[in-house]
């Protein structure tokens, strides 16, 4: 789909795209649409249900008066309330809506009226954004579907004065989507396609960018010690790996410790030893979301061209039950020297960052961390997919964080720490087991696990077991995988760490 900003003018043809606020408050385009059709879009109002606010839509086909083929009203709620935030889920809805009706062409009028607090230029930039978002789509392994079937929609213009605004604005944004469209891809192909090994070419991909990356060995990362990580991988025929990406754009910078994002990248899970019911287990195939996500943030940081030094880690392994697989009841000894009884192999993914957040710290000295995981089943008992669970060890960073997702539709709902449940994880034969041994606080006592690996690094841990993949379609996020934190971390950095 091609996004196109233009000043503004009559549409003719196509579809023509207006909002109304609510209780049928047309903007001025409406107005003047209306006008020119006789009234026809105040009598649609009139017998309709819709009243204006962010979820109302009406299709008025075939106006008289008009050359286009249908009017498209989005209800946009109260102006005073319409943010960046509801003018992409506007745009989003648009994309969809047109899509479906088998639409090719349609101009959007961008004309904010009162009470609106965003100005033209950007609420054009943020629509644009969201009908991006929305307009993604996996379909490389479909070679069969019927034209009727494929989205039809291919260019969207947005009509707004001060186009050339607009489009500056919309630059920066668009990197974004790529970004995030480089993760939905990732998260998306099957395990056959994405294993550690050509995970870390993706994250070398981002070389061109101007993106620094290290790949780590089997061989380099038993030289480090690092026995947690290479366990859960050893069961597999895929060799484990360990990416490490640098962004450098604050080269001037005061402070020139980095800020650092470390993702779980579990290629696919399948519990190793302690293996997983059948049922569901192709999904499994998405526990690398957060080094998908960490990747594509340095994608988004990089294309910007964001004035921040920032690191990104990605601890790569698949977990299967071979006959080199790890077993329960087996010892490690992490990179930091903490010994870890391995319980149950199902617990793999606090394995990994162990050893990646350890690398993390002690090689950067960040300014903070930041992990992200689909850790959990018990985060979404506790949350479902509506918010991802936050831990923190630093006030001061959660708020940022909580900010963030608020900013961005990417929710947080912080979770307690506390040495009660730490003790959960002392082991009788090792420093430390990978299991508390019961169903209770199963997503706290992960947390706490990792917290033993973090030192004195503010530190973030966001478990997304439950926000990384969507069995539905919401305005700016089609059904699969979502990109969960990846602008949400941008939006932390932009609004906070850059110099």
């Amino acid at each position: 789909m091609k996004i196109v900003f233009a000043e503004p003018s009559a549409p003719k043809s196509g579809t023509a795209v207006v909002g109304v606020f609510e209780d049928r408050k047309l903007t001025p385009s409406a107005v003047e649409l209306d006008r020119q059709c006789n009234g026809t879009l105040t009598r649609a109002l009139s017998v309709s249900k819709f009243k204006g606010r962010k979820d109302d839509s009406l299709a008025v086909l075939a106006p008289a008066g008009l050359d286009v083929a249908r009017v498209l009203l989005i209800g946009l709620g109260k102006p005073a309330s319409l943010d960046a935030l509801g003018f992409q889920n506007a745009g989003g809805k648009i994309v969809a809506l047109l899509d479906g009706a088998g639409e090719t062409a349609a101009q959007v009028a961008i004309d904010a009226g009162d009470g609106v607090k965003i100005d033209p230029a950007t609420a054009a930039a943020e629509l644009a954004y969201g009908a991006r978002l929305r307009g993604y789509r996996f379909d490389k392994y479909r070679t069969k579907e019927k034209p009727e079937q494929k989205p039809s929609l291919k260019t969207l213009t947005i009509a707004v004065a001060g186009a050339n605004e607009a489009k500056k604005k919309f630059a920066t944004l668009d990197k974004i989507v790529e970004a995030v469209f480089l993760t939905r891809d990732i998260v998306s192909e099957p395990a056959n396609v994405i294993y550690p090994e050509t995970l870390a070419d993706q994250a070398r991909g981002l070389e061109e960018l101007g993106v620094e990356v290290e790949v780590l060995t089997r061989k380099e990362m038993k030289k480090l010690g690092m026995g947690a990580l290479l366990g859960v991988g050893q069961g597999s025929e895929r060799p484990p790996r360990l990416v490490v990406m640098q962004w450098k754009g604050a080269p001037d910078a005061k402070d020139q410790r980095p800020v650092a994002f470390v993702g779980k990248g579990v290629t696919f899970d399948t519990g190793g030893i302690s293996i997983k019911p059948a049922g569901g287990m192709e999904d499994m195939k998405w526990d690398m979301a957060g080094s998908g996500v960490v990747i594509g943030l340095m994608k988004a940081l990089a294309g910007r061209k964001a004035k921040v030094n920032a690191v990104g880690i990605g601890g790569l392994v698949e977990n299967m039950p071979g006959g080199n697989a790890q077993r329960p009841g087996d010892i490690v000894t992490s990179m930091s020297g903490q010994t870890i009884e391995v319980l149950n192999t199902d617990a793999e993914g606090r394995l990994v960052l162990a050893d990646a957040l350890w690398y993390c710290q002690d090689r950067f000295k960040p300014r903070f961390m930041i992990d992200l995981a689909t850790l959990t089943g018990a985060i979404i008992i506790a949350l479902g997919s509506e918010y991802a669970g936050m831990y923190s060890t630093d006030d001061k960073l959660a708020k940022q964080l909580i900010a963030a997702g608020e900013a961005v539709g990417e929710k947080l709902w912080r979770m307690p720490l506390n040495d009660a449940y730490d003790r959960l994880m002392d082991s009788d034969a090792a420093d430390i087991k990978n299991i508390s041994g019961g169903r209770d606080a199963g997503s706290i006592t992960a947390a706490q696990f990792l917290k033993r690996f973090v030192n004195d690094v503010p530190w973030a841990h966001l478990d997304i077991a439950g926000t990384t993949w969507s069995k539905k379609d919401t305005a700016t996020v089609p059904k699969g995988a979502t990109a969960f934190g990846l602008r949400l971390l941008d939006r932390l950095i932009a609004d906070h760490y850059e110099s």
